[in-house]
């Protein structure tokens, strides 16, 4: 039996338990929008999954280029590039399964959370899944300190653009999508939250 570290890397462990409810065909097209080191990526690279990935670090893109030598030498190493997830040259309607993984909480403001959100929304399949984590002020509202256009500096020391329940079911809506299962946060220690958001694109 093959160690679990082994076949699934250091993985998200909500992007995990995406696996173990089969939201992923065999064929499925996937997309690591913002894939740093490419923690997510391992899984699906040694199952034989097409996958993309993006990230604006060079250096992350050539580690994941990496991975993929190892893990899946079948795939074009073309799809993994150095790119703004708001800037993504990738077609329309290209994926079944997009993941936003610690990304979108580093918006400037909510026009560029929009930018990096519709991006990604349009190169999703009708049908598809839209994974995200990402850092929300959901449970340490007491807890934060507004700076300026969204951004809040958070107990943990850092500065994040901050998402609440409202704003995702408003964003759910705009997008005519549906959630696949109900918004989920988990508080580290009142230190930061981070919430799961996922959805289908009708």
């Amino acid at each position: 039996m093959k160690d679990a570290r082994e076949t699934f890397g250091n993985i998200d462990i909500y992007l995990f338990d995406q696996i173990l409810k089969e939201r992923f065909p065999p064929d499925a097209k996937i997309l690591d929008a913002g894939c740093g080191g490419g923690r997510n990526i391992i899984y699906f690279s040694r199952e034989g999954f097409e996958v993309f990935a993006i990230d604006e670090n060079p250096q992350a893109i050539q580690t994941v280029k990496q991975i993929a030598r190892e893990l899946a030498p079948n795939l074009p190493l073309t799809n993994f590039q150095v790119a703004a997830i708001e800037k993504n040259s990738f077609p329309n309607e290209s994926f079944d399964f997009i993941i936003s993984s610690a990304v979108l909480h580093f918006a400037e403001n909510e026009n560029h959370f929009n930018q990096m959100l519709f991006e990604m929304w349009r190169t999703l399949k009708p049908n598809g899944i839209f994974f995200a984590r990402l850092v929300s002020s959901i449970g340490i509202e007491d807890k934060i300190v507004p700076i300026k256009n969204g951004r809040y500096k958070i107990p943990d020391g850092s500065e994040r653009f901050l998402v609440d329940e409202k704003f995702l079911i408003n964003k759910t809506e705009e997008l005519g999508s549906t959630l696949i299962e109900p918004i989920k946060t988990t508080n580290v220690q009142n230190l930061r939250c981070m919430t799961t958001w996922v959805l289908r694109k009708s």
